[in-house]
C-alpha cells in the first residue's frame, strides 16, 4: 500500500489515521510534508524499516475494522473549508485567549528560575498574533474566493488566489516553525517532576494545539490549496 519514496502528504491523503503514528515520530506532515518519507524519517533519526512495519500494520487494522476515515480528496471545496472552520478555527479562536492566561501565570511564577519559560511565553504569543490574523484573513477573503472559482473558473482570480496560497503557505511555515521551537525548549511538552498543576495544564494543552495545528495546516496545505493550484 505504501512505499518510503511516496511524499508524507499523499500517505497522509490517503491514509488520514497515517498522521498519528507521524505525529508519535515527530514526523512533519504538514509544512514538511512535500518530501519523500525515507528523507523525513532520516530527519528524525528513527529507522524507517519500523514505520513502514507500524504504518501497514495500522492500515490493516484500521481497514479490517471497515473505520476509514472521511477522504477530503473526495469532497468538495465547500465541505472542506467548512470543516477547516468548524473544527479548527473555532478551536484556535477558543483555545487562544483561554490558555493565554496560564502561560503568563507559569511565566510569572516560574520564569525567574527558569528562563526558558519566557522565551515560551514569547514565541506563544507570536503565535497567537500569527494565528488569529491568518484565520481572520482565510475566512474574510481567501475562503470566499476559492469556493468562487469552484463554482465558475476564471483565470485571472485564479492566479490571484494562487499568490494568495503562497502567502499562507509561508504563514503555516512559520506558525509550523514556531510551535516546533516550543516543543524543543519544553522537552516534547515533559513538564519538570516538581511543576505544578498550572504548570503542566500549559504543556498538556500546548501539545493539543501543536497536534490540532498540524492537522489543519495538512487540510490546507495538502488538500485545499492543492485543490486551487
Amino acid at each position: 500500500m505504501f512505499t518510503q519514496t511516496m511524499l508524507v502528504r499523499d500517505i497522509v491523503n490517503q491514509f488520514p489515521e497515517s498522521s498519528d503514528l507521524f505525529k508519535k515520530f515527530r514526523i512533519d506532515f504538514c509544512c514538511g510534508g512535500k518530501r519523500p518519507l525515507h528523507e523525513a524519517v532520516l530527519e528524525r533519526n528513527v529507522d524507517i524499516e519500523v514505520v513502514m512495519q507500524q504504518l501497514q500494520k495500522l492500515y490493516q487494522s484500521v481497514h479490517e475494522r471497515n473505520e476509514m476515515t472521511l477522504n477530503w480528496n473526495e469532497t468538495t471545496v465547500s465541505d472542506l473549508i467548512q470543516h477547516i472552520k468548524t473544527k479548527h478555527h473555532i478551536y484556535l479562536a477558543n483555545e487562544l485567549p483561554q490558555l493565554t492566561p496560564y502561560v503568563t501565570k507559569v511565566m510569572r511564577v516560574h520564569g525567574p528560575d527558569q528562563p526558558h519559560l519566557l522565551q515560551i511565553h514569547k514565541l506563544f504569543n507570536e503565535l497567537k498574533t500569527e494565528l488569529e490574523q491568518h484565520t481572520v484573513k482565510e475566512e474574510a477573503i481567501v475562503f470566499p474566493l476559492i469556493e468562487k472559482l469552484a463554482k465558475e473558473t476564471n483565470e485571472e482570480e485564479r492566479e490571484n488566489i494562487k499568490a494568495q496560497i503562497i502567502e499562507l503557505e509561508n504563514e503555516h511555515d512559520h506558525a509550523g516553525n514556531l510551535i516546533k521551537a516550543i516543543r524543543k525548549m519544553t522537552d516534547d511538552f515533559t513538564p519538570p517532576e516538581h511543576a505544578c498543576g498550572t504548570y503542566r495544564l500549559v504543556y498538556q494543552r500546548l501539545e493539543a494545539l501543536e497536534s490540532d495545528l498540524f492537522e489543519h495546516i495538512h487540510l490546507e496545505n495538502n488538500i485545499l490549496f492543492q485543490k486551487v493550484m
